[in-house]
């Protein structure tokens, strides 16, 4: 590779974050995330008011990213931008504006698949934080996602396992919308947890066959679990939410743990990454820690903020497609259901 210093803009659009970075070789420059917080009154987020607060928010955070990485526009390499999995509305207007900036400066456009993103998260240069080598697995977790990925090299990848109904996300969500927390809530839970005894209320794991998953089962028996409980106690959850929350997060972890110790088993595969917004989850990241322990593990935990949806995981993608030389036509489009 050249010692020429490139430059990538790289734009993420996919649900409700508005984000811009610029990275220069494998190093972030800046990382900016517009957050929207009108869907917390809803309880989830709404997909019309999402793509309006995008069209808002785009120009501001690009503007910003650059200022921040400290270069003007025409020093751009190439654009990068989320093609997908995720809202059609909130995808087309981070496509639409990666076109445009891409023609207008008459550079390179890179498409980018948001939950590759997420596992190659794991390849940006970033100091105390060592890089996984290929082979590996990847358990990508998220509000929309669970997946155990097999990773062979950067554009190399399959996905081993993965949920058969509800995101790993979505349990914490609808648990903590059962327990009346606000959205969303698996911060709240994990929070709470720390100060609960994790072996107070036993709910049963799903029998799932191989390496997929399933959570709606869960959570109609921590549905079912808390009504009996209310039902003869109306002050159940407030006496109890520390432990109620340390019990939910304590099952949830043991149903990643189980499929990946299995995975790892099944493909001799020993080192083991983690990405998605739950990857943020600190009982998650712990058992991980315990997996190097107890199964010999090597274990990568990006940085907090390469957890949740952010514009550095689709800057450094799309760095390692131009060094491929791999681009999109201007005739690209988004699509909401990409496949890694």
């Amino acid at each position: 590779m050249s010692s020429q210093n490139i430059y990538i803009l790289g734009i993420e659009s996919s649900c409700d974050d508005t984000a811009a970075s610029v990275i220069q070789n494998g190093k972030i420059l800046s990382n900016v995330i517009a957050s929207q917080k009108i869907h917390e009154e809803y309880g989830g987020v709404v997909p019309e008011l999402a793509s309006r607060a995008h069209q808002q928010n785009i120009v501001p955070v690009v503007t910003q990213a650059l200022k921040k990485a400290n270069i003007t526009k025409d020093k751009l390499h190439a654009v990068a931008f989320t093609k997908g999995p995720g809202l059609m509305g909130s995808l087309l207007v981070g496509t639409s504006f990666a076109k445009s900036i891409a023609y207008g400066l008459n550079i390179p456009l890179i498409d980018v698949n948001h939950m590759q993103a997420h596992i190659l998260a794991h390849f940006i240069d970033e100091e105390g934080f060592n890089k996984p080598p290929f082979p590996f697995l990847a358990m990508t977790i998220s509000g929309g996602h669970t997946q155990i990925v097999r990773v062979d090299n950067y554009f190399n990848m399959a996905v081993i396992g993965e949920t058969m109904d509800d995101a790993v996300g979505e349990a914490f969500d609808k648990s903590g919308k059962i327990l009346g927390l606000g959205y969303p809530a698996g911060p709240e839970i994990d929070k709470r947890a720390k100060f609960g005894n994790p072996k107070a209320f036993k709910f049963t794991k799903p029998k799932v066959d191989g390496l997929n998953f399933s959570f709606s089962g869960l959570k109609t028996a921590i549905l079912y679990f808390i009504q009996k409980e209310v039902k003869a106690n109306p002050n159940f959850i407030e006496e109890n939410l520390n432990d109620i929350c340390a019990s939910i997060q304590y099952t949830i972890i043991g149903i990643l743990i189980d499929k990946l110790k299995l995975a790892s088993k099944q493909t001799g595969i020993q080192h083991i990454a983690i990405g998605g917004g739950v990857s943020a989850n600190s009982g998650i990241r712990q058992a991980l820690k315990d997996g190097e322990q107890k199964f010999g593990w090597t274990t990568y935990v990006p940085k907090f903020e390469f957890t949740t949806d952010n514009a550095a995981m689709i800057a450094i993608v799309g760095y390692l497609k131009y060094l491929e030389g791999s681009f999109a036509k201007q005739n690209v489009i988004a699509s909401a259901r990409l496949k890694i």
